[in-house]
């Protein structure tokens, strides 16, 4: 098992938290606690997420990269509406586009991995 911080999806993570700060300190004052405080909590659980599916091996972990699909699917969410509302600037909504995506390309390579890991090898 690697440490946490050496995986790149978990680097990954950690750019597009920083990103939700700079998110959340650009949103009108109007929105910073509703929406700029859940895309920060999200983002937050993602890399809790990370660690978890790290430390956990077999359905436990493909349980935990789930859980961590289903808030890349909501942070997406979240910065898409931000967007469209003129409360994210172009730069940082296309800056974390690229980010979710590769931390969804990582995410399920590693669950497909860890499936494979479950399945027994077919009987010759």
């Amino acid at each position: 098992m690697a440490r946490i911080d050496e995986l790149s999806i978990y680097k990954d993570g950690c750019d597009l938290l920083s990103l939700a700060v700079d998110v959340q300190t650009q949103m009108q004052r109007a929105y910073k606690r509703s929406v700029g405080d859940r895309i920060h909590d999200l983002c937050a659980a993602m890399l809790e997420d990370m660690a978890m599916a790290n430390a956990c091996r077999g359905a436990d972990r493909v349980a935990q990269i789930d859980r961590l699909l289903m808030h890349l699917r909501a942070v997406t969410a979240m910065l898409r509406v931000g967007h469209d509302k003129k409360l994210i600037a172009t730069k940082v909504w296309a800056q974390s586009v690229e980010v979710l995506d590769t931390i969804g390309a990582r995410a399920g390579g590693w669950k497909r991995q860890t499936l494979q890991t479950l399945s027994p090898a077919p009987a010759a």
